[in-house]
Protein backbone atom coordinates (compact mmCIF):
# COMPACT_ATOMS: atom_id res chain seq x y z
CA UNK A 1 0.00 0.00 0.00
CA UNK A 2 2.50 2.60 -1.21
CA UNK A 3 0.38 5.72 -1.19
CA UNK A 4 -2.09 4.84 1.52
CA UNK A 5 -0.14 4.22 4.69
CA UNK A 6 -1.12 5.62 8.07
CA UNK A 7 1.46 8.42 7.98
CA UNK A 8 0.19 9.81 4.68
CA UNK A 9 -3.37 9.54 5.94
CA UNK A 10 -2.52 11.48 9.08
CA UNK A 11 -0.66 14.12 7.15
CA UNK A 12 -3.47 14.75 4.67
CA UNK A 13 -6.23 14.43 7.23
CA UNK A 14 -4.77 16.71 9.88
CA UNK A 15 -4.43 19.41 7.26
CA UNK A 16 -7.94 18.87 5.97
CA UNK A 17 -10.07 17.74 8.85
CA UNK A 18 -10.99 20.78 10.89
CA UNK A 19 -13.41 18.42 12.46
CA UNK A 20 -16.63 20.07 11.43
CA UNK A 21 -15.57 21.03 7.93
CA UNK A 22 -17.37 20.10 4.74
CA UNK A 23 -15.72 17.73 2.28
CA UNK A 24 -12.58 19.27 0.79
CA UNK A 25 -14.05 20.88 -2.31
CA UNK A 26 -17.11 22.16 -0.45
CA UNK A 27 -15.26 23.63 2.50
CA UNK A 28 -15.42 27.22 1.34
CA UNK A 29 -19.09 27.00 0.47
CA UNK A 30 -22.07 27.30 2.78
CA UNK A 31 -24.17 24.18 3.25
CA UNK A 32 -26.77 24.05 0.51
CA UNK A 33 -24.59 25.88 -2.02
CA UNK A 34 -24.37 24.66 -5.59
CA UNK A 35 -21.30 22.46 -5.14
CA UNK A 36 -22.13 18.79 -5.58
CA UNK A 37 -21.05 16.10 -3.14
CA UNK A 38 -18.93 13.74 -5.22
CA UNK A 39 -19.50 10.07 -4.48
CA UNK A 40 -17.46 6.95 -5.17
CA UNK A 41 -19.17 3.56 -4.83
CA UNK A 42 -17.09 0.50 -3.96
CA UNK A 43 -18.66 -2.84 -4.89
CA UNK A 44 -21.88 -2.94 -6.90
CA UNK A 45 -22.52 -6.52 -7.92
CA UNK A 46 -25.30 -6.64 -5.33
CA UNK A 47 -26.23 -4.07 -2.69
CA UNK A 48 -24.14 -1.45 -4.46
CA UNK A 49 -26.78 -1.26 -7.19
CA UNK A 50 -29.15 0.17 -4.57
CA UNK A 51 -26.50 2.75 -3.66
CA UNK A 52 -26.16 3.80 -7.29
CA UNK A 53 -29.92 4.01 -7.84
CA UNK A 54 -30.46 6.15 -4.76
CA UNK A 55 -27.54 8.50 -5.29
CA UNK A 56 -28.65 9.17 -8.86
CA UNK A 57 -31.90 10.53 -7.43
CA UNK A 58 -30.26 12.94 -4.99
CA UNK A 59 -29.98 16.68 -5.48
CA UNK A 60 -26.56 18.35 -5.33
CA UNK A 61 -24.77 15.01 -5.37
CA UNK A 62 -23.28 12.94 -8.17
CA UNK A 63 -21.46 9.67 -8.62
CA UNK A 64 -17.97 10.38 -9.95
CA UNK A 65 -16.26 7.01 -9.43
CA UNK A 66 -17.01 3.30 -9.39
CA UNK A 67 -14.77 0.62 -7.97
CA UNK A 68 -15.06 -3.14 -8.26
CA UNK A 69 -12.38 -5.81 -8.05
CA UNK A 70 -14.09 -7.65 -10.94
CA UNK A 71 -13.28 -5.77 -14.15
CA UNK A 72 -16.29 -7.35 -15.87
CA UNK A 73 -18.62 -5.94 -13.22
CA UNK A 74 -16.72 -2.64 -13.30
CA UNK A 75 -16.99 -2.25 -17.06
CA UNK A 76 -20.71 -2.96 -17.06
CA UNK A 77 -21.26 -0.46 -14.23
CA UNK A 78 -19.36 2.31 -16.00
CA UNK A 79 -21.28 1.63 -19.22
CA UNK A 80 -24.57 1.58 -17.34
CA UNK A 81 -23.96 5.07 -15.95
CA UNK A 82 -22.59 6.39 -19.23
CA UNK A 83 -25.82 5.33 -20.93
CA UNK A 84 -27.63 7.53 -18.42
CA UNK A 85 -25.37 10.48 -19.12
CA UNK A 86 -22.93 10.07 -16.22
CA UNK A 87 -19.20 9.83 -16.85
CA UNK A 88 -17.39 8.14 -13.95
CA UNK A 89 -13.81 7.19 -13.22
CA UNK A 90 -13.28 3.39 -12.99
CA UNK A 91 -11.09 1.80 -10.30
CA UNK A 92 -10.29 -1.84 -9.66
CA UNK A 93 -8.25 -1.07 -6.51
CA UNK A 94 -10.27 0.65 -3.79
CA UNK A 95 -7.10 2.22 -2.38
CA UNK A 96 -6.67 4.27 -5.54
CA UNK A 97 -10.25 5.50 -5.40
CA UNK A 98 -9.97 6.39 -1.72
CA UNK A 99 -6.85 8.42 -2.47
CA UNK A 100 -8.58 10.44 -5.19
CA UNK A 101 -9.06 14.13 -4.49
CA UNK A 102 -12.07 14.02 -6.83
CA UNK A 103 -14.06 11.94 -4.32
CA UNK A 104 -15.70 13.42 -1.20
CA UNK A 105 -17.79 10.47 -0.05
CA UNK A 106 -17.10 6.73 -0.18
CA UNK A 107 -20.07 4.35 -0.28
CA UNK A 108 -19.13 0.75 0.55
CA UNK A 109 -21.04 -2.35 -0.56
CA UNK A 110 -18.22 -4.90 -0.71
CA UNK A 111 -18.36 -8.39 0.84
CA UNK A 112 -18.48 -8.23 4.66
CA UNK A 113 -14.80 -8.93 5.27
CA UNK A 114 -13.90 -5.61 3.61
CA UNK A 115 -16.46 -3.33 5.32
CA UNK A 116 -14.51 -2.12 8.34
CA UNK A 117 -11.09 -1.79 6.72
CA UNK A 118 -12.38 0.02 3.64
CA UNK A 119 -14.34 2.40 5.88
CA UNK A 120 -11.38 3.06 8.18
CA UNK A 121 -9.07 3.76 5.24
CA UNK A 122 -11.63 6.15 3.75
CA UNK A 123 -12.09 7.93 7.09
CA UNK A 124 -8.34 8.30 7.50
CA UNK A 125 -8.21 9.83 4.03
CA UNK A 126 -10.70 12.49 5.14
CA UNK A 127 -13.75 11.02 3.40
CA UNK A 128 -17.26 10.62 4.75
CA UNK A 129 -18.58 7.07 4.54
CA UNK A 130 -21.76 5.10 3.97
CA UNK A 131 -21.00 1.46 4.87
CA UNK A 132 -23.27 -1.51 4.33
CA UNK A 133 -24.47 -3.89 7.00
CA UNK A 134 -22.99 -5.59 8.88
CA UNK A 135 -20.46 -2.82 9.41
CA UNK A 136 -17.84 -5.39 10.40
CA UNK A 137 -16.81 -8.99 9.93
CA UNK A 138 -15.88 -9.34 13.60
CA UNK A 139 -16.41 -7.48 16.88
CA UNK A 140 -12.94 -5.94 17.27
CA UNK A 141 -12.73 -4.33 13.85
CA UNK A 142 -16.21 -2.87 14.30
CA UNK A 143 -15.07 -1.10 17.45
CA UNK A 144 -11.99 0.15 15.57
CA UNK A 145 -14.30 1.65 12.96
CA UNK A 146 -16.22 3.50 15.66
CA UNK A 147 -12.93 4.82 17.06
CA UNK A 148 -11.82 6.02 13.62
CA UNK A 149 -15.10 7.85 12.96
CA UNK A 150 -14.75 9.60 16.34
CA UNK A 151 -11.05 10.39 15.97
CA UNK A 152 -11.42 11.97 12.53
CA UNK A 153 -14.94 13.31 13.13
CA UNK A 154 -16.24 11.96 9.86
CA UNK A 155 -19.89 11.46 8.93
CA UNK A 156 -20.41 7.67 8.87
CA UNK A 157 -23.81 6.13 8.15
CA UNK A 158 -24.48 2.40 8.55
CA UNK A 159 -26.67 0.78 5.93
CA UNK A 160 -29.58 -0.50 8.01
CA UNK A 161 -32.47 1.24 6.27
CA UNK A 162 -34.97 0.61 9.07
CA UNK A 163 -33.21 3.39 10.96
CA UNK A 164 -34.97 5.74 8.54
CA UNK A 165 -38.33 3.95 8.86
CA UNK A 166 -40.84 6.50 10.19
CA UNK A 167 -43.37 3.90 11.28
CA UNK A 168 -40.81 2.12 13.44
CA UNK A 169 -39.70 5.42 14.93
CA UNK A 170 -43.29 6.28 15.85
CA UNK A 171 -43.89 2.85 17.40
CA UNK A 172 -40.71 3.15 19.46
CA UNK A 173 -41.92 6.51 20.74
CA UNK A 174 -45.39 5.09 21.54
CA UNK A 175 -44.08 2.18 23.66
CA UNK A 176 -42.09 4.50 25.90
CA UNK A 177 -45.27 5.05 27.96
CA UNK A 178 -45.71 1.26 28.33
CA UNK A 179 -49.23 1.06 26.82
CA UNK A 180 -48.85 -2.73 26.55
CA UNK A 181 -47.30 -3.22 29.97
CA UNK A 182 -43.98 -4.82 30.81
CA UNK A 183 -41.64 -5.97 28.06
CA UNK A 184 -41.16 -9.75 28.01
CA UNK A 185 -38.97 -10.51 24.99
CA UNK A 186 -38.09 -9.52 21.43
CA UNK A 187 -37.96 -12.34 18.89
CA UNK A 188 -36.35 -11.59 15.53
CA UNK A 189 -36.92 -13.84 12.51
CA UNK A 190 -35.00 -14.58 9.35
CA UNK A 191 -36.95 -17.37 7.66
CA UNK A 192 -35.53 -16.98 4.17
CA UNK A 193 -35.05 -19.76 1.62
CA UNK A 194 -31.39 -20.63 1.19
CA UNK A 195 -30.93 -23.66 -1.08
CA UNK A 196 -27.72 -25.65 -1.33
CA UNK A 197 -24.77 -23.87 -2.98
CA UNK A 198 -23.59 -27.22 -4.34
CA UNK A 199 -20.50 -29.25 -3.62
CA UNK A 200 -17.36 -29.25 -5.74
CA UNK A 201 -14.60 -31.86 -5.71
CA UNK A 202 -11.64 -29.53 -5.39
CA UNK A 203 -10.16 -26.09 -6.00
CA UNK A 204 -12.01 -23.98 -8.56
CA UNK A 205 -10.56 -21.44 -10.98
CA UNK A 206 -11.07 -17.80 -10.06
CA UNK A 207 -12.47 -15.85 -13.02
CA UNK A 208 -9.70 -14.05 -14.93
CA UNK A 209 -11.54 -10.74 -14.54
CA UNK A 210 -11.01 -10.75 -10.76
CA UNK A 211 -7.92 -9.68 -8.84
CA UNK A 212 -8.26 -12.42 -6.23
CA UNK A 213 -5.59 -10.97 -3.93
CA UNK A 214 -7.58 -7.74 -3.71
CA UNK A 215 -10.86 -9.63 -3.43
CA UNK A 216 -9.58 -11.53 -0.37
CA UNK A 217 -8.04 -8.39 1.16
CA UNK A 218 -7.97 -8.73 4.97
CA UNK A 219 -9.33 -12.30 4.82
CA UNK A 220 -7.12 -15.36 4.45
CA UNK A 221 -6.26 -16.00 0.81
CA UNK A 222 -7.69 -19.49 0.56
CA UNK A 223 -8.27 -21.62 -2.54
CA UNK A 224 -11.74 -21.17 -4.03
CA UNK A 225 -13.58 -24.35 -3.03
CA UNK A 226 -17.14 -23.55 -4.01
CA UNK A 227 -18.84 -23.23 -7.38
CA UNK A 228 -19.49 -19.49 -7.22
CA UNK A 229 -17.20 -16.79 -5.84
CA UNK A 230 -19.76 -13.99 -5.85
CA UNK A 231 -22.56 -13.92 -3.25
CA UNK A 232 -21.90 -17.39 -1.83
CA UNK A 233 -19.07 -15.83 0.19
CA UNK A 234 -21.88 -15.14 2.70
CA UNK A 235 -21.92 -18.82 3.70
CA UNK A 236 -18.23 -19.33 4.60
CA UNK A 237 -16.69 -17.95 7.80
CA UNK A 238 -13.60 -16.50 6.15
CA UNK A 239 -15.61 -13.81 4.37
CA UNK A 240 -19.23 -13.99 5.55
CA UNK A 241 -21.38 -14.15 8.66
CA UNK A 242 -24.22 -16.39 7.53
CA UNK A 243 -27.79 -15.18 7.36
CA UNK A 244 -27.52 -13.85 10.90
CA UNK A 245 -25.13 -11.19 9.60
CA UNK A 246 -26.65 -10.94 6.13
CA UNK A 247 -30.42 -10.46 6.31
CA UNK A 248 -30.61 -10.92 10.06
CA UNK A 249 -28.67 -7.79 10.99
CA UNK A 250 -31.74 -5.75 9.97
CA UNK A 251 -34.01 -7.59 12.38
CA UNK A 252 -31.32 -7.72 15.08
CA UNK A 253 -31.12 -3.93 15.03
CA UNK A 254 -34.90 -3.46 15.19
CA UNK A 255 -35.20 -5.91 18.10
CA UNK A 256 -32.41 -4.19 20.02
CA UNK A 257 -34.08 -0.80 19.57
CA UNK A 258 -37.31 -2.06 21.15
CA UNK A 259 -35.37 -3.60 24.02
CA UNK A 260 -33.66 -0.24 24.58
CA UNK A 261 -30.25 -1.88 24.92
CA UNK A 262 -27.18 0.16 23.95
CA UNK A 263 -24.48 -2.46 24.57
CA UNK A 264 -23.77 -6.10 23.83
CA UNK A 265 -25.51 -8.75 25.90
CA UNK A 266 -23.87 -10.15 29.05
CA UNK A 267 -24.46 -13.75 27.91
CA UNK A 268 -25.25 -15.53 24.65
CA UNK A 269 -26.29 -19.08 23.72
CA UNK A 270 -26.75 -20.76 20.33
CA UNK A 271 -28.17 -23.96 18.90
CA UNK A 272 -28.29 -24.92 15.22
CA UNK A 273 -26.67 -26.51 12.21
CA UNK A 274 -26.37 -26.63 8.44
CA UNK A 275 -28.89 -29.32 7.71
CA UNK A 276 -31.11 -30.72 4.95
CA UNK A 277 -28.30 -30.93 2.39
CA UNK A 278 -24.52 -31.32 2.21
CA UNK A 279 -22.70 -28.55 0.37
CA UNK A 280 -19.67 -26.28 0.51
CA UNK A 281 -21.30 -23.80 2.88
CA UNK A 282 -20.18 -23.54 6.51
CA UNK A 283 -22.64 -21.19 8.19
CA UNK A 284 -25.85 -22.57 9.75
CA UNK A 285 -29.11 -22.57 7.82
CA UNK A 286 -31.02 -23.43 11.02
CA UNK A 287 -30.21 -21.44 14.15
CA UNK A 288 -31.50 -20.05 17.43
CA UNK A 289 -29.54 -17.32 19.22
CA UNK A 290 -30.46 -16.27 22.76
CA UNK A 291 -29.02 -12.97 23.99
CA UNK A 292 -29.64 -12.96 27.73
CA UNK A 293 -30.16 -9.28 28.53
CA UNK A 294 -31.14 -8.53 32.12
CA UNK A 295 -34.51 -6.90 31.44
CA UNK A 296 -35.73 -9.11 28.58
CA UNK A 297 -34.05 -11.51 26.15
CA UNK A 298 -33.37 -10.93 22.48
CA UNK A 299 -34.04 -14.19 20.63
CA UNK A 300 -33.06 -14.69 17.01
CA UNK A 301 -34.25 -17.48 14.72
CA UNK A 302 -32.75 -18.34 11.32
CA UNK A 303 -34.35 -20.84 8.93
CA UNK A 304 -33.10 -21.44 5.41
CA UNK A 305 -35.17 -24.55 4.66
CA UNK A 306 -38.78 -24.23 3.46
CA UNK A 307 -41.91 -24.83 5.49
CA UNK A 308 -41.71 -28.52 4.61
CA UNK A 309 -39.70 -30.83 2.36
CA UNK A 310 -40.08 -29.80 -1.29
CA UNK A 311 -42.27 -26.88 -0.22
CA UNK A 312 -42.09 -23.40 -1.72
CA UNK A 313 -43.39 -21.38 1.22
CA UNK A 314 -41.49 -20.43 4.37
CA UNK A 315 -42.61 -20.92 7.97
CA UNK A 316 -44.37 -18.05 9.67
CA UNK A 317 -44.35 -17.13 13.34
CA UNK A 318 -47.29 -14.98 14.37
CA UNK A 319 -47.72 -13.66 10.87
CA UNK A 320 -44.10 -13.10 9.87
CA UNK A 321 -41.31 -14.95 8.07
CA UNK A 322 -38.87 -12.05 8.20
CA UNK A 323 -39.57 -9.53 10.93
CA UNK A 324 -39.60 -8.83 14.66
CA UNK A 325 -42.19 -9.66 17.34
CA UNK A 326 -41.90 -7.69 20.56
CA UNK A 327 -43.93 -9.30 23.34
CA UNK A 328 -45.40 -7.36 26.27
CA UNK A 329 -47.64 -8.54 29.10
CA UNK A 330 -50.73 -6.95 27.49
CA UNK A 331 -50.05 -7.56 23.82
CA UNK A 332 -47.34 -7.45 21.21
CA UNK A 333 -45.91 -5.40 18.35
CA UNK A 334 -45.17 -6.87 14.95
CA UNK A 335 -42.53 -5.19 12.76
CA UNK A 336 -42.98 -6.95 9.39
CA UNK A 337 -40.58 -4.79 7.38
CA UNK A 338 -38.17 -1.84 7.65
CA UNK A 339 -40.84 0.86 7.84
CA UNK A 340 -44.00 -0.20 9.64
CA UNK A 341 -45.18 -1.56 12.98
CA UNK A 342 -48.52 -2.97 14.17
CA UNK A 343 -49.65 -3.17 17.80
CA UNK A 344 -51.98 -5.97 18.99
CA UNK A 345 -53.75 -6.47 22.29
CA UNK A 346 -53.54 -9.63 24.41
CA UNK A 347 -56.30 -11.25 22.32
CA UNK A 348 -54.44 -10.64 19.07
CA UNK A 349 -56.69 -7.80 17.95
CA UNK A 350 -55.00 -4.99 16.03
CA UNK A 351 -55.20 -1.79 18.06
CA UNK A 352 -52.78 0.54 16.32
CA UNK A 353 -50.71 0.66 13.15
CA UNK A 354 -47.75 2.87 12.44
CA UNK A 355 -47.17 3.37 8.73
CA UNK A 356 -45.73 5.90 6.33
CA UNK A 357 -48.77 5.76 4.07
CA UNK A 358 -52.46 6.23 4.80
CA UNK A 359 -54.74 3.21 5.27
CA UNK A 360 -58.42 2.41 5.74
CA UNK A 361 -58.57 1.62 9.42
CA UNK A 362 -59.25 4.00 12.27
CA UNK A 363 -56.27 2.68 14.16
CA UNK A 364 -53.61 3.79 11.67
CA UNK A 365 -51.24 6.55 12.65
CA UNK A 366 -49.77 8.05 9.49
CA UNK A 367 -46.23 9.21 10.07
CA UNK A 368 -43.32 10.67 8.20
CA UNK A 369 -44.85 11.35 4.79
CA UNK A 370 -41.86 13.58 4.10
CA UNK A 371 -39.36 11.45 6.02
CA UNK A 372 -35.78 11.40 4.78
CA UNK A 373 -34.60 8.52 2.68
CA UNK A 374 -31.63 6.79 4.37
CA UNK A 375 -29.22 8.04 1.69
CA UNK A 376 -30.73 11.52 1.75
CA UNK A 377 -30.25 11.67 5.51
CA UNK A 378 -26.59 10.71 5.06
CA UNK A 379 -25.92 13.37 2.43
CA UNK A 380 -27.78 16.02 4.44
CA UNK A 381 -25.48 15.25 7.36
CA UNK A 382 -22.43 15.38 5.10
CA UNK A 383 -23.42 18.96 4.35
CA UNK A 384 -24.45 19.98 7.87
CA UNK A 385 -21.61 18.09 9.64
CA UNK A 386 -24.12 17.13 12.35
CA UNK A 387 -23.35 13.55 13.31
CA UNK A 388 -26.20 13.65 15.83
CA UNK A 389 -28.68 13.93 12.94
CA UNK A 390 -27.59 10.65 11.35
CA UNK A 391 -30.33 8.03 11.44
CA UNK A 392 -27.83 5.16 11.38
CA UNK A 393 -24.95 6.10 13.64
CA UNK A 394 -21.88 3.93 13.31
CA UNK A 395 -21.91 3.05 17.02
CA UNK A 396 -25.37 1.55 16.60
CA UNK A 397 -24.16 -0.29 13.52
CA UNK A 398 -21.28 -1.72 15.50
CA UNK A 399 -23.40 -2.93 18.42
CA UNK A 400 -26.08 -4.58 16.29
CA UNK A 401 -23.47 -6.17 14.01
CA UNK A 402 -21.50 -7.40 17.03
CA UNK A 403 -24.63 -9.08 18.43
CA UNK A 404 -24.65 -11.16 15.25
CA UNK A 405 -20.95 -11.93 15.67
CA UNK A 406 -21.17 -13.05 19.31
CA UNK A 407 -24.16 -15.21 18.41
CA UNK A 408 -22.15 -16.83 15.65
CA UNK A 409 -19.23 -17.34 18.03
CA UNK A 410 -21.49 -19.22 20.46
CA UNK A 411 -22.62 -21.43 17.58
CA UNK A 412 -19.11 -22.04 16.26
CA UNK A 413 -17.92 -23.19 19.69
CA UNK A 414 -20.93 -25.46 20.08
CA UNK A 415 -20.78 -29.23 20.19
CA UNK A 416 -23.09 -31.79 18.62
CA UNK A 417 -25.69 -32.57 21.28
CA UNK A 418 -28.67 -34.93 21.51
CA UNK A 419 -32.12 -33.27 21.52
CA UNK A 420 -32.95 -34.44 25.05
CA UNK A 421 -29.75 -32.96 26.41
CA UNK A 422 -30.46 -29.66 24.64
CA UNK A 423 -33.96 -29.56 26.14
CA UNK A 424 -32.47 -30.14 29.57
CA UNK A 425 -29.99 -27.29 29.13
CA UNK A 426 -32.80 -24.93 28.09
CA UNK A 427 -35.31 -25.95 30.76
CA UNK A 428 -34.91 -22.74 32.77
CA UNK A 429 -36.05 -20.58 29.85
CA UNK A 430 -39.50 -21.15 28.39
CA UNK A 431 -38.74 -18.72 25.56
CA UNK A 432 -35.55 -20.53 24.51
CA UNK A 433 -37.34 -23.88 24.87
CA UNK A 434 -40.18 -22.63 22.66
CA UNK A 435 -37.72 -21.57 19.95
CA UNK A 436 -35.94 -24.92 20.09
CA UNK A 437 -39.17 -26.96 19.99
CA UNK A 438 -40.43 -25.08 16.94
CA UNK A 439 -37.03 -25.43 15.23
CA UNK A 440 -37.05 -29.18 15.88
CA UNK A 441 -40.56 -29.46 14.40
CA UNK A 442 -39.50 -27.41 11.37
CA UNK A 443 -36.51 -29.67 10.74
CA UNK A 444 -38.67 -32.78 11.13
CA UNK A 445 -41.01 -31.36 8.45
CA UNK A 446 -37.93 -31.20 6.22
CA UNK A 447 -37.07 -34.84 6.94
CA UNK A 448 -34.15 -33.95 9.20
CA UNK A 449 -33.83 -36.29 12.20
CA UNK A 450 -31.95 -34.35 14.89
CA UNK A 451 -31.57 -37.48 16.99
CA UNK A 452 -29.03 -38.70 14.42
CA UNK A 453 -28.08 -35.49 12.58
CA UNK A 454 -27.48 -33.64 15.83
CA UNK A 455 -27.56 -29.90 16.29
CA UNK A 456 -24.59 -27.99 17.69
CA UNK A 457 -25.30 -26.54 21.12
CA UNK A 458 -23.22 -23.54 22.14
CA UNK A 459 -23.27 -23.14 25.91
CA UNK A 460 -24.03 -19.74 27.42
CA UNK A 461 -20.93 -17.59 27.01
CA UNK A 462 -20.51 -14.81 29.56
CA UNK A 463 -19.51 -11.45 28.09
CA UNK A 464 -18.32 -8.10 29.42
CA UNK A 465 -20.11 -5.37 27.42
CA UNK A 466 -17.65 -2.70 28.63
CA UNK A 467 -14.47 -4.40 27.44
CA UNK A 468 -16.25 -6.27 24.63
CA UNK A 469 -14.52 -9.48 25.60
CA UNK A 470 -15.76 -12.84 26.84
CA UNK A 471 -15.28 -13.68 30.48
CA UNK A 472 -12.90 -16.56 31.14
CA UNK A 473 -13.01 -17.95 27.60
CA UNK A 474 -9.84 -17.44 25.58
CA UNK A 475 -11.14 -19.62 22.74
CA UNK A 476 -14.16 -17.36 22.27
CA UNK A 477 -12.00 -14.24 22.53
CA UNK A 478 -9.89 -15.42 19.57
CA UNK A 479 -13.00 -15.25 17.38
CA UNK A 480 -13.61 -11.59 18.30
CA UNK A 481 -10.94 -10.67 15.74
CA UNK A 482 -8.90 -12.35 13.01
CA UNK A 483 -5.35 -12.69 11.70
CA UNK A 484 -5.14 -9.93 9.10
CA UNK A 485 -3.18 -10.37 5.90
CA UNK A 486 -0.65 -7.65 5.10
CA UNK A 487 -1.04 -5.06 3.73
CA UNK A 488 -4.79 -5.34 4.40
CA UNK A 489 -4.55 -4.84 8.16
CA UNK A 490 -7.06 -3.08 10.41
CA UNK A 491 -4.82 -0.77 12.49
CA UNK A 492 -4.50 -1.13 16.26
CA UNK A 493 -4.31 2.65 16.48
CA UNK A 494 -6.67 4.36 14.09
Amino acid sequence: MKNLNRRSFLKSTLAASAALSLPARLRAQAAGANGDIRIGVIGFNGRGQDHIKNYLGQKNARIVALCDVDTDVLGKGVAQLKAKGHEVAPYQDLRKMIESKEVDVVSIATPNHWHSLAAIWAIQAGKDVYVEKPVSHNVWEGRQLVKAADAYQRIVQMGVQSRSGPGLAAALEWVKDAPLGKLQYARALCYKRRPSIGKVSGEQAVPATIDYDLWCGPAAKLPLTRAKLHYDWHWVWNTGNGDLGNQGIHQMDIARRFLGEDALSPAVMAVGGRLGYVDDGETPNSLVIFHDYKNAPLIFEVRGLPEKADGKEMDKYRGASVGVIVQYEKGHILCPNYDDAIAFDADGKEIKKFAKASADTLHVEVVGADAENHYTNFLNCVRSRKTADLHGKILDGHISSALCHTGNIAYRLGKKTAPGAIKDKLKDSKDATDSFDRLAAHLAANNVDISTDELAFGEYLKFDPKTEKFIGNAEADKLLTRDYRAPFVVPEKV
